[in-house]
C-alpha cells in the first residue's frame, strides 16, 4: 500500500516575528472579569446611544487589565439593565475544544467556542461578542512590529433599521489593530504591546411608513332611472391619476462607534499582562 504524504510544515517563523496565541493547558482553565463603570452624568439625548465608560480588571497569575466604555445601548434602556461586570473563564477540554464562559453580573451566562488565537467560532451575539472580540482576538499569522491587522467586530449594525432606513453614500469603517513593540520580559518572557484604533460610522435617513391609499373608483353623481331608481354616472375624471399625497420627511440618522486601546500581551504565557481602552458612541 502507498504511504499517506507527510504533513506540511509549519512555515518558519521569521526571527523578527511573533506568534500571539492563547496557551491553554488542558483542565486549567483561565480566567477574567471585565468591570464597566457606567458614566451616569453624561447627558442622554432623546432616542440616541448613551455614552457609557468602562473599566476592566484582569486577575489572574498576577495580570490586570483596565478598559474603558462598555458596548451601546439604547437610550430609552434604563442604565441599570447595562452589565457592568463581565466573567470570562477560558478553557481546554479533553477532546481539545477551547471553551469560553461568559457571565455577565445581571444576565444569563453564554457560552461559546473559540480558537487559539481568540477568534470566537460559535455562540455569542451582539454587544457580548464584540465585547469578547476586543479582549481575545489576536492576529493570525506572525506579526512584526509596525504590522496591522482588522479584528471581526462589528459596531455598527445599520440593517438592524429596517428596509425604511436609507443609508447614506460614505461613513467610514477603520479597523487597525498594530503591533508596536515586542520587548523582554522576566524570566525569558516576552511582551508584546499592542494598540487598537478602530471607527465605525453611518448615517442615512429613516423614512415614515408611507399610507396606503384607499382603492376604489370616483364616483360620479347619481341621476334617477326607471321606475325611481337611481342609477350612477360615471365620473369622466375618475381614471385621472390623483395627485401625489405629500410625503413626510424622514429622519436623519447616524451613529459612531469609537474603540482605542493598548495592551500587553505575554508571547509565551499566551495572556494578557495588562489591557485598557476606551469605547465611545455618538
Amino acid at each position: 500500500p502507498e504511504e499517506a504524504a507527510p504533513a506540511p510544515a509549519a512555515p518558519a517563523v521569521p526571527k523578527d516575528a511573533v506568534v500571539l496565541r492563547w496557551n491553554l493547558v488542558q483542565d486549567v482553565p483561565v480566567s477574567f472579569r471585565l468591570n464597566l463603570a457606567l458614566d451616569r452624568n453624561a447627558p442622554v439625548p432623546e432616542s440616541a446611544p448613551a455614552e457609557k465608560p468602562a473599566k476592566a480588571d484582569k486577575k489572574k497569575k498576577g495580570a490586570k487589565a483596565d478598559s474603558t466604555d462598555a458596548a451601546p445601548k439604547a437610550a430609552t434602556t434604563a442604565s441599570t439593565a447595562v452589565p457592568t461586570e463581565y466573567t470570562y473563564v477560558l478553557q481546554l477540554d479533553k477532546s481539545g475544544e477551547r471553551q469560553l464562559h461568559v457571565t455577565p453580573n445581571n444576565g444569563a451566562p453564554e457560552d461559546a467556542t473559540f480558537s487559539d488565537r481568540g477568534f470566537i467560532i460559535d455562540g455569542l451575539q451582539g454587544p457580548a461578542r464584540n465585547l469578547a472580540t476586543l479582549v481575545l482576538e489576536l492576529p493570525r499569522d506572525p506579526v512584526r512590529p509596525g504590522e496591522t491587522w482588522s479584528l471581526g467586530t462589528e459596531l455598527t449594525v445599520p440593517d438592524a433599521l429596517g428596509g425604511q432606513f436609507r443609508r447614506a453614500p460614505g461613513g467610514e469603517r477603520h479597523n487597525r489593530v498594530k503591533l508596536v513593540s515586542v520587548t523582554p520580559g522576566d524570566n525569558g518572557e516576552q511582551v508584546a504591546t499592542l494598540e487598537y484604533d478602530i471607527v465605525e460610522q453611518f448615517g442615512g435617513t429613516l423614512s415614515a411608513s408611507r399610507a396606503v391609499p384607499a382603492g376604489g373608483a370616483k364616483k360620479g353623481p347619481r341621476q334617477p332611472g326607471a321606475e325611481g331608481t337611481a342609477i350612477e354616472v360615471p365620473d369622466e375624471m375618475a381614471d385621472a391619476p390623483a395627485a401625489p399625497a405629500p410625503q413626510p420627511e424622514g429622519t436623519e440618522l447616524g451613529a459612531t462607534v469609537k474603540v482605542t486601546g493598548k495592551g500587553e500581551f505575554l508571547v509565551k504565557a499566551g495572556q494578557w499582562r495588562s489591557w485598557e481602552g476606551t469605547l465611545s458612541t455618538a
